[in-house]
């Protein structure tokens, strides 16, 4: 079983050119075998940061705050039981959420305000909408879509079990719902395209990611995030901004995202600060190369940061 999963040449080869570097590619491999560190997310809706900490640490747990401007943010850095996270009385009553760092990135880059108006595109099962609420206090409005019926129910147990009160959950295809928001003129302020992709940011997480990889399937996603994307602009206010954000390395899901939209509309991908290392998007693909401005994306690499891999873009609409 040692083989089990090792990754497709194709796919080892598409890694390593786009690291390049030949010590980076050493460590981005390494740590891809090793499981992720667990990290919660403080739900700040029920419970306070220092309460909460309090809780767990007379569990025995040992509490690290990675970000000082972001510490609702936890690292459990005590060796728990398989499962312990999610069995804790304090994870049932929504006190905290199970989040991986890199994931919370996307929210973090949109910044919520208590006054907007909000659409999460895809957003089962609630990891995401359920940070942002907490950001916006409960207040404006998040208009959370998805598309599955069973994916729509673990969506509404956990806003109903993290006290989300501001959001309306509709089930639509994301071009559908663009149609249908479109003919009662619904603009958002702000807007988180999170899109279903190929996953190469989860192999810590998920191994058999390893097995599941496949090219195919990587072009008919670039397909399909294209067209989510788009629709998703087009209920974007002037002057609105988007968060584009995906957990894969993936170029073709990523960049080439990104530029088929810079020239379809009047965008600016705009520089990102968050509390994570960060590396520029990519100046080109193959035989493709891209608008100069997708250079402000971020990528998020594990080996940098002993996270999951993830990318993340904001797009500000002018026109």
């Amino acid at each position: 079983m040692k083989n089990k999963y090792e990754p497709k040449h194709q796919f080892k080869e598409k890694i390593e050119s786009i690291l390049k570097n030949k010590e980076d590619i050493e460590k981005y491999w390494e740590i891809s075998r090793k499981g992720i560190q667990r990290s919660i997310r403080c739900n700040t809706l029920k419970i306070s940061i220092e309460e909460l900490k309090k809780r767990l640490e007379s569990k025995g747990w040992k509490i690290k705050h990675p970000f000082k401007d972001n510490p609702e943010i936890m690292v459990i850095e005590s060796n728990l039981q398989p499962g312990e996270l999610g069995r804790t009385i304090e994870h049932l009553l929504g006190y905290y959420y199970v989040q991986e760092i890199a994931s919370m990135m996307p929210i973090i880059a949109l910044n919520p305000k208590p006054e907007e108006i909000i659409l999460d595109i895809a957003a089962s099962p609630g990891s995401k909408t359920t940070q942002a609420a907490a950001m916006m206090e409960n207040k404006g409005t998040i208009i959370a879509n998805d598309v599955k019926l069973g994916r729509i129910s673990i969506l509404n147990t956990n806003l109903e079990r993290c006290g989300v009160s501001n959001t309306i959950i509709t089930r639509h295809d994301g071009v559908q719902l663009y149609k249908r928001l479109e003919k009662i003129n619904m603009k958002f302020d702000k807007i988180l395209c999170d899109v279903p992709c190929s996953g190469e940011g989860t192999l810590r997480s998920s191994p058999k990611t390893f097995l599941m990889w496949n090219e195919k399937v990587v072009k008919v996603l670039s397909k399909m995030q294209k067209k989510l994307a788009e629709s998703a602009l087009e209920l974007l206010k002037v002057g609105g901004e988007m968060i584009y954000s995906t957990c894969t390395h993936s170029p073709e899901e990523n960049e080439s995202v990104l530029n088929h939209l810079k020239e379809k509309f009047n965008i600016e991908i705009e520089k990102i600060n968050l509390p994570i290392k960060c590396r520029p998007g990519l100046a080109e693909w193959k035989d493709q190369s891209f608008d100069s401005e997708i250079k402000n994306a971020c990528r998020i690499w594990p080996q940098d940061n002993n996270t999951e891999g993830f990318f993340v873009a904001k797009i500000r609409r002018l026109g």
